[in-house]
Parts: structure tokens; C-alpha cells; sequence
């Protein structure tokens, strides 16, 4: 018998096989707050390895309604499909050995790829974008930076409109083709401001032409009746659709990336 055909990501393939394959359960990652179980996925001689967050394995939040961070998962996949970037693995709601929760690809990381660095002084080397101060111990402090790559500048402007609060470096997946990918997007799409992230290093800066124009087709695809804002409205309330509109409108008004609010920590903790 021959060996399952490899799946890569950004392929309608890579969607149809976590959505209608086989779901096995190979073990859990125990690293994760909420239930993720490490498995693999096989359909018609193709097989993947995915990771799967049952519903019914979510703990608890006091911000975020119960029972809904697969659902926002996957509205982040479709987010960052419309704007054509392909920041988030393959993400599907569906059924599974317990129950209905969110199935993603798994993706291999390039670790020798360096994002996110302390630092000593008071200012950024050349190529990198602080973050802000943190604590080493013994009462020392150092500089929080992370890279200025076009990636993580992508990243940041789709965190802004999923509304993440939660952007640790730690989901920040570096491939060895180059790309760049985002994980964890369960404390997402909240009505309220609740930005929460590492990537502040463009905070107050202009977008870029190529960001606006994105966001200009998301702002399309959000309209009553879009594509995207029906797709949204099956996965997130209508209130918080609204929100997602207004937080494009409010990008493209100011031109700019956008600042901590002060009302919220503005930086996840811990960061990685």
C-alpha cells in the first residue's frame, strides 16, 4: 500500500481533507489553556496532521461567551482569506471524536527564524521595532523588540480587525518557505476593544498602500449581503460583525496603525 499523499497548506484540498477526513487522535498539547489534541486526518489516500479543539474541552471565560472560541477560530481563517495574505492555517468547524470543535492544520516551524528579542538600551537596532520595557529580574530591565518584516506588519493589521486579544510569540509560526502564520485565535471578534498583542512596534505609523487596499476589500466583503459579513454572521453575533466593520472604517479613516487604548493591558501575559 502506498504512503498517504502530503497535504500543504493554502490548498482547497488541505480544507476539503479537515473537513471531511477521517479525525484520529494522536495525543494532546498540553501547553494550550483549553483542550487541543494533536491528530491526523485522512480522506481518500491524503492525510494531514491537524490540531483539534473540541467545544466541549473550552474553559470558561469572563468576556467571551461560552461555548464560542471554536467558532472564532475559524471566522479568523476567513478574515485572513479575504484579505488574500493567508496569515492562518486551514480551519474548519466540524465534528470530531468529542464533538464539534475546531480542526486546523498543523504547521512545522523554522525555529532558528528570531521575531521577537530582549534586548539592552533604550532604542531598537536597525530591523527591529520595540515593544516596550520588561523586567529580567534582580531589578534589570530590558528592551521587548520584534522584527520589522512585512509579515508580522500583516499580522498586526489583521489582529486589529479580528479585534486579538491575545498575540503571544508564541503564536507566531515562521515556515521554512518563508511564510508566516498566526495561531490561537479564540479571544477574538469582541464588541469591545480588547487589542492585546506583541506587535505594537508600528503603533501611530501610516499604513501601507498595499494594508489599505486590503482593507478596502474587506470593507467590500463586509458590506449587508457580502460574501464575507454572511459567512461571519454564521460564526459570530451581528453586534459583533458590526464591531468588525467599524474597526475596518476606523483603520481606513485614520491611515494608521492603531495605538493602545489604555483601557485594556496592552500586552499579553506571559508573552511567548
Amino acid at each position: 500500500m502506498s504512503a498517504p499523499e502530503r497535504i500543504p497548506p493554502r490548498s482547497v484540498t488541505s480544507v476539503e481533507l479537515l473537513t471531511e477526513g477521517e479525525l484520529t487522535v494522536r495525543g494532546r498539547i498540553r501547553e494550550a489553556s483549553n483542550a487541543a489534541l494533536y491528530c491526523t486526518v485522512t480522506h481518500e489516500g491524503r492525510e494531514a496532521t491537524c490540531v483539534y479543539k473540541p467545544v466541549a474541552g473550552e474553559r470558561p471565560l469572563w468576556d467571551f461567551p461560552d461555548g464560542t472560541l471554536a467558532e472564532r477560530e475559524v471566522a479568523a481563517y476567513e478574515v485572513s482569506e479575504a484579505t488574500g495574505w493567508g496569515l492562518v492555517p486551514p480551519t474548519v468547524l466540524r465534528d470530531g471524536p468529542y464533538g464539534e470543535g475546531m480542526c486546523q492544520l498543523w504547521i512545522d516551524v523554522t525555529p532558528e527564524t528570531e521575531l521577537l528579542a530582549l534586548v539592552d538600551g533604550e532604542e531598537p537596532e536597525p530591523g527591529w521595532k520595540a515593544i516596550g520595557l520588561a523586567e529580567v529580574g534582580e531589578g534589570r530591565t530590558a528592551l521587548l523588540v520584534h522584527a520589522d518584516d512585512e509579515r508580522l506588519r500583516r499580522l498586526a493589521v489583521l489582529d486589529a480587525v479580528i479585534n486579538n486579544a491575545d498575540r503571544k510569540g508564541g503564536h507566531l509560526l515562521p515556515t521554512e518557505d518563508g511564510r508566516l502564520y498566526g495561531i490561537d485565535h479564540g479571544v477574538t471578534f469582541n464588541a469591545e476593544n480588547k487589542l492585546r498583542t506583541l506587535l505594537w512596534g508600528w503603533a501611530g505609523e501610516p499604513l501601507t498602500q498595499e494594508a489599505v487596499e486590503v482593507l478596502a476589500t474587506l470593507r467590500e466583503g463586509l458590506k449587508e449581503g457580502g460574501a464575507l459579513a454572511v459567512r461571519l454572521t454564521e460564526l459570530i453575533t451581528a453586534a459583533e460583525v458590526d464591531a468588525t466593520r467599524a474597526r475596518v472604517d476606523a483603520l481606513l479613516a485614520s491611515g494608521t496603525h492603531p495605538e493602545p487604548s489604555g483601557e485594556w493591558p496592552a500586552i499579553p501575559w506571559p508573552p511567548v
